[in-house]
């Protein structure tokens, strides 16, 4: 199992961000409070298919350190569609 990170490229607030995904989702929560980063960060089904963590640049250079896989777009765009929950986000 793995944690993975894309580039911190999307603008907000500021700040740059990026998606922290990993293969299991217990192993997402345990390494986001690696990084001290809160619960209610999360984002996951229903809101989204993809449980993730949005982290800045940052927070990224921390995970990287702690061992997260540093992806491209298409790299990060395969874990999402491998860890998405069927039919996970609620429709509008």
């Amino acid at each position: 199992m793995g944690v993975y990170v894309d580039a911190a490229i999307w603008k907000w607030e500021g700040h740059r961000w990026c998606h922290l995904l990993a293969d299991d989702t217990d192993e997402l929560h345990r390494f986001a409070a690696r990084l001290a980063i809160k619960r209610s960060s999360y984002q996951g089904p229903p809101k989204t298919s993809a449980p993730h963590y949005d982290i800045t640049g940052l927070e990224r250079d921390r995970a990287v350190r702690l061992g997260a896989v540093a992806c491209s777009r298409e790299e990060i765009v395969a874990v999402f569609r491998r860890v998405r929950v069927p039919n996970g986000k609620a429709r509008r």
